[in-house]
């Protein structure tokens, strides 16, 4: 009951954060692409939350203690939360005062990615156990080269640059993708330093490295 009591808290903090992110800014809850965001972002978490509180729990508990003690990641946790407080205020804002047009055909394809990046989110965290949010090497912890990690060695990752770039879109502004570009070169920092951690503590993962030759996105890096 603690669990779910802490999940379900978490929940509704980052509810209530997103939609003050965004409707705050856009100074008026007639916001409709502020909606379908949070309907796209929330219902998948719900599900996904109330998942591995019956399946894998040890899985959620660990996800909602994390706490990051590399320097390096402290730094880049920091700098990817102020792009996304930067991108939905800016978005929120370009509602209010109509800076760009987004076209309609745009919006719901971004809406489809969105909803596609998460299922795919969900499937890397069914095919490996030891995912954390932290940059650690648990006990026991062995190389996961199946499924997604077979085609590259970052599915997480590579699924979240699809999700948090569809973000900006599905919201219906330009000017906030602009903000949310950056986040690929961060989350580059993050996975050069992840590897370096690897290499050093997880048995096999040199190995690894041979075998799948991408870390990212096929044929690209």
């Amino acid at each position: 009951m603690k669990l779910l009591f802490r999940a379900l808290i978490k929940y509704i903090i980052g509810l209530l954060a997103v939609g003050a992110l965004l409707f705050v800014p856009a100074g008026s809850f007639a916001y409709l692409n502020g909606w379908l965001f949070i309907a796209l972002l929330f219902i998948p978490i719900l599900i996904l939350g109330v998942i591995l509180f019956i399946k894998a729990p040890t899985l959620l508990e660990k996800r909602l203690s994390a706490k990051e003690g590399e320097k390096t990641q402290k730094g880049v946790v920091a700098v990817s939360a102020l792009l996304f407080l930067l991108g939905f205020i800016v978005a929120g804002l370009d509602f209010r005062f109509g800076w760009s047009h987004v076209p309609a055909w745009a919006q719901a394809a971004a809406s489809v990615i969105l909803i596609v990046s998460y299922a795919l989110y969900a499937e890397v965290m069914r095919e490996n156990a030891y995912l954390s949010r932290t940059i650690e090497v648990q006990a026991d912890q062995k190389v996961v080269d199946t499924g997604l990690y077979g085609i590259v060695r970052h599915p997480m990752y590579a699924v979240t640059v699809w999700l948090f770039l569809s973000i900006p879109v599905v919201l219906g502004s330009w000017y906030s993708l602009i903000c949310f570009l950056p986040y690929i070169p961060v989350i580059a920092v993050r996975i050069c330093n992840e590897e370096d951690v690897l290499v050093a503590g997880l048995d096999g993962y040199t190995e690894y490295k041979k075998r799948v030759k991408y870390r990212l996105f096929p044929l690209i890096w």
